[in-house]
């Protein structure tokens, strides 16, 4: 049975990012995490093209959700996402969320991934404007602004990205069929940057150091809940 999808009326939720996690331990640490509070797992797919680094693919994400009850969040940061949603599908994720640099027919992506049974989401690097999302919004479940420039963890926070989810947000607003859309956001997210992004629409934060750098995992989520709380 999956775990309930959240709406845009939720509470904020967070989902600390695998990258951070340590990889040797991963069945601890993913269980550590889920008992900590945490709502969902984001998971970083790599594939060292698209962006500069490698990660893990399908068959480690069928062995995560077999480990389990987290709602899996897959990001592909990858060069064709068309060709590996259907794997990622069948190793058992909640949502999809694919790039919008990286796809050449955005629309079929998207309905790949819903008539899949998934969450469908789309990710924009910090270069690309929410406004090249005008004619898709509606299409999407939740969109993924990056913070960050993708590919590493642990980078500094790009301060703009707060006016960039009030952007999104005020065009999922404006937009019919677009006015639950959920807004996640990536890079950098810790208790000082969370309230701002918080304020401005964002009601999923992925938090990779904030979270499986911290030796109280439930005392990191509750302090980026506490946090988000203030915004």
């Amino acid at each position: 049975m999956s775990p309930e999808r959240p709406t845009s009326g939720d509470r904020v939720l967070i989902a600390p990012s695998l990258l951070s996690a340590d990889f040797v331990r991963l069945s601890e640490e993913i269980a550590d995490v889920a008992n900590a509070g945490a709502d969902w797992l984001h998971l970083d797919i790599m594939d060292g093209h698209f962006v500069p680094n490698l990660t893990f693919g399908p068959p480690v994400v069928k062995g995560i959700a077999g480990c389990t009850e987290l709602f899996l969040d897959a990001h592909l940061m990858v060069s064709n996402p068309d060709e590996l949603v259907p794997a990622f599908l069948d190793a058992g994720v909640h949502a999809i969320s694919v790039h919008q640099e990286a796809c050449t027919h955005l629309h079929r992506t998207l309905n790949q991934i819903r008539d899949g049974g998934a969450m469908a989401g789309v990710v924009l690097n910090p270069a690309t404007p929410v406004e090249t999302l005008t004619d898709i919004i509606s299409e999407c479940d939740y969109v993924l602004i990056m913070s960050v420039n993708p590919g590493f963890g642990g980078q500094k926070f790009i301060a703009a990205s707060v006016e960039k989810v009030r952007r999104l947000r005020a065009l999922c607003q404006s937009t019919p069929g677009a006015e639950n859309v959920l807004i996640q956001i990536d890079g950098g997210i810790d208790v000082r940057t969370a309230p701002a992004v918080v304020a401005a629409g964002a009601r999923i934060l992925v938090a990779g150091s904030a979270v499986f750098g911290q030796p109280d995992r439930r005392q990191a989520i509750e302090i980026l809940q506490k946090a988000s709380l203030e915004a």
